[in-house]
């Protein structure tokens, strides 16, 4: 993975942060089944439960950059391509959900840079022969 795809690696794993903030935030843990039940397998505060699921999500992003992405281990091309199907579902939902309530639903406004930097992502390791063998 080159230099910029590096860089659009961590771009995106900051989205995903920005993203959990704003979830956060306006407590999609209460508006959102699926959200609920992941907290409540952290703590049975769903605040907490969230902040916890979301620490460990963004962690694991980190862990992927640090061990995996910026060294160039062969793992990184299929760990990148993990990470843009991943956000760019995640930011595609978000939009949908917003969309299908006809008005504002927790992480909608962070959606747009999931889905742009995951979509850039993409295009970097498509432009790379060896992004698609996925090592």
């Amino acid at each position: 993975m080159d230099s910029r795809g590096r860089t659009a690696f961590a771009a995106l794993i900051a989205a995903q942060a920005a993203h959990s903030a704003e979830e956060y935030v306006f407590r999609l843990y209460d508006v959102f089944a699926p959200a609920r039940l992941v907290s409540s397998l952290f703590s049975s505060d769903l605040s907490v439960g969230f902040a916890l699921a979301n620490a460990g999500i963004v962690l694991f992003g980190i862990w992927c950059y640090v061990a995996r992405v910026r060294p160039s281990r062969p793992s990184a091309t299929a760990v990148a391509w993990f990470w843009v199907i991943l956000e760019f579902g995640n930011g595609m939902g978000h939009t949908a959900l917003a969309v299908t309530r006809g008005g504002y639903f927790p992480g909608a406004w962070t959606a747009p840079i999931l889905i742009g930097v995951s979509v850039y992502l993409g295009h970097r390791l498509v432009r790379e022969p060896s992004a698609l063998a996925l090592r």
